[in-house]
């Protein structure tokens, strides 16, 4: 065989093992694209009484009338929204508020078209008197769950910690090593002095515990901070989160950068972004597997998650109640998505 054909040949081999390559790591990026979705449940109770917590609203006989069928209409309609807020594939990572306890969760995940993603539930009681709860729904195929801990602040010198706590979890992600904590915050409506020390020392023990883990880690670290703040991004609660601490973590609120006018809450005809996203600016510029941009934050509102507003101009979120008027829907929040994926190639 002549010199010339052997190198014809050989190139030719070259280009088609180039090409298996390229295809296998665009495959496997494209494995490494998920989404992360926040959403505040509205009240997600089951109907049996529960002896150590203030549920009683939520009873049959109680002033909610809550009775086993709205009970399970309202696990098909969360199912539905996070099922299509998944683009119709169920979200990698779900984190949720306002959840009773691991019942409801199990019969979201076990007794609807969820069942079909495999979901594995991270959840715990919380000291809230109403015993709601925050929690996260993770695909095990995708998402493989290192550790997790709840956390409320330890403060002597302050009244005993009475809301729900902050959850966090360290999960392995596409050999990237992610943490998040998922928050629900006291309101601050009503004008309660005590409601908002308690959210400055959950933000305080939040960026606390987030610096200590950049600083283990170099400052090369993928942190997720989301849930329902009861803030919305300009508020001073919310400065706490993205101040630099001596490690450098720098957090980015993506909230922030969503079109002026939108929100996942609706106040008296005013749309507020009240449950956020914060990432690590690592997550950004850095140099892992996995990264966000500021259009990856987007927030779900599908026309048959609204409904009109009975009282103000446009719509606001179908929620299951208005006020104690029962209406069938879906939350009064609207759900976040993060899209996680790797850097583009060129």
């Amino acid at each position: 065989m002549s010199e010339g054909i052997v190198r014809r040949i050989t190139g030719t081999l070259l280009l088609l093992l180039t090409i298996c390559i390229g295809d296998a790591v665009a495959q496997d990026q494209e494995n490494c694209s998920l989404r992360f979705m926040f959403w505040n449940a509205e009240n997600f109770f089951d109907t049996r009484d529960d002896s150590i917590t203030d549920d009683d609203e939520f009873l049959p006989l109680g002033v909610r009338r809550w009775t086993s069928k709205r009970y399970n209409d309202k696990i098909l309609s969360l199912s539905k929204v996070i099922v299509a807020a998944g683009g119709w594939e169920a979200p990698a990572l779900v984190g949720l508020s306002e959840v009773e306890n691991r019942r409801v969760i199990e019969d979201l995940v076990r007794k609807t078209g969820l069942s079909r993603s495999g979901y594995s539930i991270i959840h715990e009681d919380s000291p809230d008197p109403r015993g709601i709860d925050v929690c996260i729904l993770y695909r095990h195929d995708i998402v493989r769950v290192i550790s997790y801990r709840y956390f409320t602040p330890v403060d002597s010198q302050s009244s005993p910690f009475r809301s729900r706590s902050l959850l966090y979890v360290k999960c392995q992600i596409c050999d990237d090593t992610v943490h998040v904590f998922l928050n629900h915050w006291p309101s601050r409506r009503g004008g309660v002095l005590a409601a908002e020390s308690m959210r400055e020392r959950i933000a305080i023990m939040l960026h606390g515990k987030a610096d200590s883990i950049a600083s283990a880690e170099g400052g090369k670290t993928l942190i997720i901070y989301a849930g329902d703040f009861n803030a919305v991004p300009t508020d001073r609660i919310m400065k706490i989160l993205t101040e630099d601490y001596l490690s450098g973590l720098s957090m980015v609120n993506l909230s922030a950068l969503v079109s002026a006018g939108t929100g996942t809450y609706r106040y008296q005809g005013i749309w507020e972004m009240i449950d956020q996203v914060l990432v690590s600016e690592n997550f950004i510029t850095g140099t892992g597997r996995l990264r966000v941009t500021p259009a990856s934050l987007t927030i779900f509102s599908e026309k048959f998650v609204l409904s009109d507003d009975p009282v103000y101009p446009g719509q606001s979120p179908w929620s299951t109640y208005r006020g104690f008027t029962y209406q069938g829907g879906f939350s009064d929040h609207l759900p976040v998505l993060l899209d996680i994926s790797p850097p583009k190639v060129f």
